[in-house]
């Protein structure tokens, strides 16, 4: 008996960076954090795919894309098991685990409405608390954000 199975392949690309280990249920909260739905190269997104490491995991592949540290933070606490590869001229140069930062300065926003930060420009800062759960705390108000209540500057 002949095997009709069908495999699909994906090119490689030339530049650029693939977000690999995204927990399923954040893919599209990854790719809304970094702005991918306005990029205007080529972003291949797989979700639900099978994983030894997760079980399901999503992947994002992002040509000619190299992030930011801030773009990196995002990533890590909504997708501490996410794996950066960045590659260039075809070839993977670094590949690295977003890990959640011990600060986190300029994308979240405070809950305290009576924060100086959200009165006057000045950027938010966030003392990381506890990496397994996503506690952090406001440096200047002191109040507490969680990943429930985490939003995105």
């Amino acid at each position: 008996m002949e095997n009709n199975k069908k495999e699909m392949v994906v090119s490689a690309i030339e530049n650029g960076t693939v977000i690999d280990h995204i927990p399923t249920n954040v893919v599209y909260k990854v790719i809304s954090l970094l702005d991918l739905e306005n990029y205007n190269d080529e972003v291949l997104i797989g979700n639900n795919l099978q994983s030894q490491k997760l079980g399901h995991k999503g992947i994002v592949k992002i040509k000619n894309k190299f992030f930011e540290r801030d773009e990196i933070n995002k990533i890590a606490l909504v997708a501490p098991t996410a794996t950066l590869i960045v590659i260039r001229n075809y070839e993977v140069v670094e590949k690295f685990t977003a890990e959640i930062p011990d600060m986190v300065e300029g994308i979240i926003k405070c809950m305290n409405p009576k924060c100086i930060t959200n009165a006057e420009t000045i950027r938010t800062k966030f003392r990381i608390l506890d990496r397994q759960n996503l506690k952090m705390q406001c440096h200047y108000c002191e109040k507490f954000v969680t990943k429930e209540t985490m939003n995105f500057i």
